[in-house]
């Protein structure tokens, strides 16, 4: 077997601008961290430091090592260097040797370099150039301008393939980091070497056919025994290689085969899959299942569907963006912990966003594990790129990798060509759009056509938002067809009812803002500065809309705040119930409506924005509101744009299940005013109006004074109950009569790390929300209404070791009326 050389480890990291002076840094890693470690830069994340530290990012870096090579390795005839995440632009040296260079941050580099290598010690050096001044180089080389999106702070980053949100964006810091994020190795090889191992699947009635294809590289023409394993067996072929890449397939059949399922649906079933040459193994897990992208016409214009394994899936989920912005703390733990978060969210898909990254690889595996489909942007995002043929080779050069590197991934659900870029082509002025759309379409057309070549099994969508292929309309504004992306609420000023005014196929980007909770907030704001419109709140609020639609938004529902801690806790209220009022909403279309992707999952840094998981991992209330919102099956009140009170049931199991709803209204002493049960049977995949109330059944009752309380019980084929709870006001919050209400709270261990958290009301609270400053963990539930008489169990997960007396001294509540006097 092959003999191979991990070069990960600490390097020393010099700039020519620092004369001779060397820190440590870490490979893989990033030039910023090295900074912050060795003392030389104040932590970008804390106060306005951000402004500190921007010299570097126009400054070259030079990362070196000495390594050992043992003379085994150069018993090969090949030795190649794969370099992977070299950001951006690198010279690599052995022995003083060019071995490679780097343009592109988003491919794989591999050279052959035995003939630099000697026998015991070398030295390595990777030489840098500043992308930012690579980028303005390559503007003054374009046939004619190419405008970029504003949220950047650093120009014309739309012309250099890097992640485009590393000069910032409106919810990211300004860190343009330099390095290699993923190992830099050497392998020796005889006869050729394994690139990629994908399958093709054929499934036909309790039987798939599995073809497994290994794509080898040869320097020359040879021959060598490739060795495929799957499902218990090994199938051998005698390859002839010719110079170059080469295809090498065999077939598996699989009977009654356990197949990959989305969260929610079943289990996410995986096979290991793996091929051997004499000098290497690569090893994959592949799942076994259809997923088509249903585009066609219909009663309502086109739909937008996924449909996996012949059942048509609702899509719950989030955008998601780089998981930090110091790639070096982009670790397979911070990547597991906040998948498991869309996982336990009930989630089922992510969409992986243009303005960042191909994901590392082990997003994609868990995301296999997990049963979260990804709907793949391609690296571009809300600015016009170059049509140039040294451009489009590139991009080639990137997509001829991350196509066969991602493609045996289960959870791949589509190939998107980009993110807003041709709703772009019409915000940087009328008198250039010609240009700018046959600039686009020249780009996008070469994505299309990659795309068909490298996985012919996938759906290319040309952009998010847009009709589907060929149909590029104005996805921001138009709900008849293709995805959505509706920004009225956030961007518009509109209150949350917009939502009720638009029924889109599939919702792929809509968001409302929040702050941080506080314990973030402490973690970069000095006291002293913990004001919304503080220096540092406002540094850490990118959007260019400020904190002002959130304290706007206040005043249409709820009234003012008195603390700080306060304005904190609000916002996460707010957020929650503008998501909650979308997605409940649009999850009763369905058909119409298949898909909810809200913006956005994560932040790469302590901000406030529009995430629904906190920088480092804590939920916010959007997160365990996504939780109840995305369950299988939920009943939902809400008042449509006629006044008309509508009670709906949504499933989305595979199977029928049988529901009953209890919608009580209560005053807000817990007074039982009414009271309606309703039972129905849900066939699978199903939305159903189970209840217009007529205007009879609510008369006498004050909209200020009461509320109304659901409770259901779905009970599948097989016996499971699936309960659900939800809140409806008749009026907006700041109108009712709230009461304050005495919350107990009692704290006992059930189990390593878990505990239970028992909560009783004298009177109805509203986003009931629990919080362990300094203890890291997630509730089983949280911003709930919690009501008298019904004691309310909760279960909260340590994510380190804590004991109960410390998770009790710890615990802290918070409800809405406890926020004003």
């Amino acid at each position: 077997m092959a003999c191979s050389l991990d070069l990960s480890g600490v390097w020393s990291l010099k700039s020519s601008e620092w004369k001779e002076e060397t820190i440590p840094a870490n490979l893989p890693g990033d030039n910023y961290s090295a900074l912050l470690a060795a003392g030389k830069i104040p932590d970008p994340h804390y106060g306005r430091n951000e402004l500190a530290v921007q010299e570097f990012r126009r400054h070259d870096w030079e990362y070196s090592r000495d390594f050992d090579v043992p003379a085994e390795l150069l018993g090969y005839e090949h030795v190649y260097l794969t370099a992977e995440m070299v950001d951006t632009f690198a010279t690599v040296l052995i022995n003083g040797k060019k071995v490679l260079s780097c343009e592109n941050m988003f491919t794989r580099y591999r050279a052959d370099v035995k003939a630099a290598l000697r026998a015991g010690s070398n030295r390595i050096e990777i030489r840098f150039k500043s992308a930012e001044n690579e980028a303005k180089k390559a503007a003054a080389e374009q046939p004619f301008p190419v405008p970029m999106n504003g949220c950047s702070k650093v120009p014309n980053l739309n012309l250099i393939r890097k992640v485009h949100c590393h000069g910032g964006w409106d919810w990211g810091l300004t860190l343009m980091v330099t390095g290699v994020y993923m190992p830099l190795t050497l392998t020796g090889v005889n006869t050729a070497r394994i690139d990629y191992l994908y399958a093709d699947q054929k499934h036909e009635k309790n039987r798939v056919t599995v073809t497994a294809v290994a794509e080898l590289f040869a320097e020359k023409a040879g021959k060598l025994p490739v060795a495929f394993r799957f499902n218990g067996e090994t199938r051998t072929v005698n390859a002839t290689v010719r110079p170059g890449a080469n295809r090498v397939k065999t077939q598996f059949v699989v009977e009654n085969p356990r197949l990959w399922w989305p969260n929610g649906l079943g289990e996410p079933a995986l096979y290991p899959l793996a091929v051997e040459t004499p000098d290497e193994t690569l090893e994959q897990e592949i799942g076994l299942r259809t997923i088509e992208v249903v585009n066609e016409k219909d009663e309502y214009g086109i739909s937008m569907l996924f449909r996996v394994n012949g059942f048509d899936v609702f899509a719950k989920g989030a955008d998601w963006i780089p998981a930090d912005a110091f790639p070096e703390r982009q670790t397979p733990e911070v990547l597991d912990d906040l998948l498991e978060s869309a996982r336990l969210a009930n989630m089922n898909m992510l969409r992986v966003w243009g303005g960042g990254q191909y994901e590392f690889e082990e997003f994609y595996r868990l995301c296999d594990r997990k049963g979260l489909m990804v709907w793949q942007d391609m690296m571009f995002s809300c600015s016009l790129y170059p049509s140039t043929e040294t451009f489009i080779n590139n991009v080639k050069t990137e997509l001829s990798h991350q196509i066969p590197r991602l493609r045996h991934h289960a959870c791949l659900a589509l190939w998107c060509g980009d993110n807003e870029v041709i709703g772009a082509t019409g915000w940087y002025g009328s008198e250039k759009r010609v240009s700018y759309l046959i600039n686009y379409d020249r780009l996008n057309r070469e994505l299309a056509r990659m795309v068909a070549e490298l996985d012919p099994t996938r759906m290319f969508w040309p952009s998010s938002p847009c009709g589907g292929p060929g149909n590029f309309n104005d996805g921001w504004h138009d709900d008849s067809c293709g995805d959505m992306h509706y920004w009225e609420v956030w961007h518009g000023a509109k209150d949350f009812s917009a939502y009720y005014a638009v029924k889109p196929r599939f919702c792929s980007e809509f968001g409302y803002q929040s702050f941080p909770s506080l314990e973030t907030v402490e973690k970069f704001c000095p006291p002293d500065q913990r004001n919304v419109f503080s220096p540092v709140m406002d540094h850490h609020q990118k959007c260019d809309k400020g904190n002002a639609p959130i304290i706007g938004m206040f005043g249409k529902y709820f009234r003012m705040p008195e603390s700080f801690a306060d304005f904190l806790y609000l916002s996460q209220a707010q957020q929650a119930l503008a998501i909650k009022t979308g997605v409940e909403f649009w999850r009763t279309l369905k058909p119409r409506c298949m898909g909810t992707l809200f913006w956005q999952l994560n932040d790469n840094w302590p901000v406030a924005s529009w995430a629904s998981i906190e920088y480092g991992g804590k939920w916010k209330q959007l997160q365990y509101h996504a939780r109840r919102f995305y369950q299988p099956v939920i009943a939902v009140v809400y008042k449509d744009q006629e006044g008309i009170t509508r009670l709906h049931a949504v499933s989305d199991l595979r199977c029928r299940s049988k529901i009953s709803v209890k919608a009580e209204i209560l005053d807000f002493d817990g007074k039982l005013l009414k009271s309606f049960e309703l039972e129905s049977s849900l066939k699978p995949g199903e939305s159903k109006c189970l209840k217009t109330f007529k205007p009879a059944e609510l008369a006498g009752l004050d909209p200020n004074g009461c509320f109304m309380e659901l409770t259901s019980q779905a009970e599948t084929a097989e016996g499971e109950l699936l309960t659900h709870e939800n809140s409806c006001f008749f009026s907006v919050y700041k109108h009712c009569d709230l009461r304050r209400a005495e919350v107990k709270t009692a704290v006992r261990p059930a189990g390593e790390n878990r505990f239970e958290v028992t909560l009783t009301t004298d009177r109805p609270a509203f986003f009931v929300t629990l919080d362990t400053p300094g203890i890291r963990g997630i509730f089983s539930d949280n911003s709930f209404t919690l009501v008298p008489g019904r004691t309310k169990v909760l279960t909260f997960s340590a994510k380190e070791k804590t004991a109960a007396a410390a998770l009790e001294k710890a615990l802290t509540l918070n409800y809405l009326r406890k926020t004003y006097n």
